[in-house]
């Protein structure tokens, strides 16, 4: 079920997705660097972003944030919760009411490309994150494609 983000209920719990599912995301990304940028998501994107988790017997399996009104800023499965189709209701839910989504992906990160490619997300440009040094892709999704 997908409901708000809790600050109280599932701040431990979404860092916890967070981590685990970028450290096997982004793999091309030393682990130090996810480690430093936990606390900065954690004290000032999360509490700013509008998420929505995805909850099953009281516990995440997944959320997702849209920041800057629709941008996605993150979404992420529990490994262990992959493949179930989590993302893509967590994306269906973002998509409701919404005209235009956008969201960027790192290039090395093919799975997820492929991913948005299948939930209608075309390529806008290709650029490079400023805090990794990595090639990402900005991508868009509109209603009316």
């Amino acid at each position: 079920m997908i409901v708000p983000f809790s600050p109280v209920e599932h701040t431990g719990q979404v860092m916890e997705i967070w981590l685990e599912a970028s450290r096997e995301a982004h793999r091309f990304i030393p682990m130090e660097y996810w480690e430093s940028t936990a606390p900065l998501v954690e004290r000032e994107i999360l509490p700013n972003a509008d998420t929505r988790v995805w909850v099953k017997e009281g516990s995440v399996a997944g959320f997702l944030s849209l920041v800057e009104g629709d941008h996605i800023g993150a979404l992420f499965v529990a490994p262990a919760c992959q493949g179930r189709g989590i993302g893509k209701k967590l994306l269906e839910d973002a998509k409701k009411g919404r005209q235009l989504l956008t969201l960027a992906v790192y290039r090395e990160n093919q799975g997820a490309e492929r991913f948005y490619r299948r939930e209608g997300f075309v390529p806008l440009e290709e650029r490079t994150d400023e805090a990794t040094g990595h090639p990402e892709l900005l991508m868009v999704w509109r209603a009316d494609e």
